[in-house]
């Protein structure tokens, strides 16, 4: 007979990602991720792998989800005998799951996911990995996603902080989020060969600080302090440039010539806040000058747009991105400050089963550099837990490419 006790760590639970009977049926359980999360939680090792029923030496605990007369999916876990406290959690974690187990209707918010300028960013590493002899290295996560950033690790790619991290001579790849002149010059110094996945909107941006330095402007850049992008930008002109991340720092702001301010904005802000401090700043500064075009993008905005479209039909909402993702971020508040309670989650292993409790409609969205596969894993979970019924809300359908640098082009065709 098969057995899974050999997938089982001492003291470990495993996962049933599909249920095996003596007799050679099979129910599979979707909803794997979402109880080894919860294992994960309970500072238990679990692994995932099929679980066969009535295996010598395990302790196993299962739960059918059925509708309308018929098998849909099933939970399970399994422990050794002698494993205690791995059998008590593993009895927890699958009655917390079973508790909140139902149908659910899920509201898709689109535009989701990756964004032209990410696109862009990690083709770019993509490239240099084919191209160049390793190692090929990379300042700052190449774009604000732990999920990226781990795949591109394992494909070879080195990531650092500062360049002082690269060997002279090396090929380094600047992040989406851009850099300022001082590291250029730096790179330059150490005859670093540069591919630059610097998004094209925030080149835009740091290209309108200089212009308004130049013209003899105190530049407000509204942004997150710490921010790389935000680093960037004031170091395009850093004797003209002020920080300044809400309405009261505007109240607090200082100018050498009230007549001669600008702003811009880092490009993943959150549309409506952003308009309240340039309100404060217009009332401080009537002769405040602006950008010709918005410095918030069309990714970060498009995605604010589309979950808006959602968030009031929606009893909880979702949004997939890592927690140093700007725009992934700014997305969780849009929802709390509409009334509807919202968390961030890098992948579906993060959904925490209190939250389901009374959820019946789910509104699921991700930031601009969360991979869209993972909204897929979060929508294949779901379904573990009974039928899912997907409505996707597009608001706008995104067709911006942005081609990538001359030289990675150059590299790629073998020119």
């Amino acid at each position: 007979m098969d057995s899974s006790a050999g997938l089982l760590p001492a003291g470990g639970v495993l996962v049933a990602d599909t249920l095996r009977t003596a007799g050679g049926d099979q129910v599979a359980c979707p909803a794997a991720p979402l109880l080894t999360g919860e294992l994960r939680r309970r500072g238990v090792t679990a692994v995932t792998g099929p679980l066969f029923l009535g295996t010598k030496g395990l302790v196993a605990h299962h739960k059918l989800i059925d509708r309308d007369g018929r098998t849909e999916a099933g939970l399970g876990v399994a422990t050794l005998s002698s494993d205690l406290a791995a059998r008590e959690s593993a009895q927890a974690a699958l009655a917390a799951w079973t508790a909140v187990a139902t149908a659910r209707t899920i509201l898709l918010a689109s535009p989701r996911s990756f964004c032209a300028g990410v696109d862009r960013a990690i083709a770019i590493v993509e490239q240099a990995l084919l191209t160049h002899t390793p190692p090929v290295y990379v300042r700052k996560q190449i774009v604000h996603n732990r999920h990226v950033v781990e795949d591109l690790t394992h494909r070879g790619a080195i990531f650092v902080e500062e360049l002082d991290e690269v060997p002279d001579g090396s090929v380094v790849v600047f992040s989406a989020h851009g850099v300022s002149p001082a590291v250029r010059a730096q790179a330059a110094e150490r005859n670093l060969d540069v591919l630059d996945g610097t998004c094209p909107l925030v080149t835009k941006v740091h290209s309108e600080a200089r212009r308004f330095a130049a013209r003899g402007d105190t530049v407000v850049v509204i942004g997150h302090a710490g921010h790389e992008e935000v680093e960037g930008t004031l170091g395009e002109a850093p004797d003209a440039t002020v920080l300044v991340e809400s309405a009261a720092d505007v109240r607090q702001l200082r100018v050498a010539d009230p007549q001669r301010v600008s702003y811009l904005t880092q490009t993943t802000l959150a549309v409506d806040e952003t308009a309240d401090v340039v309100d404060a700043l217009r009332q401080r500064f009537p002769a405040l000058r602006e950008p010709p075009t918005g410095d918030i993008c069309y990714a970060t905005t498009n995605r604010q747009n589309s979950l808006k479209a959602i968030v009031s039909l929606a009893d909880l909402v979702l949004v997939v991105g890592s927690a140093n993702s700007s725009n992934s971020v700014r997305l969780v508040e849009l929802s709390r400050r509409q009334g509807t309670p919202a968390h961030l989650i890098d992948r579906a292993g993060d959904i925490q089963p209190g939250w389901l409790h009374g959820v019946t409609t789910l509104g699921l969205t991700a930031g601009a550099s969360a991979p869209p596969g993972l909204v897929d894993d979060v929508v294949a979970a779901l379904s573990g837990l009974g039928t899912v019924t997907v409505h996707e809300r597009e608001v706008t359908r995104e067709t911006i490419h942005f081609g990538l640098p001359w030289g990675v082009r150059h590299a790629a065709d073998g020119s």
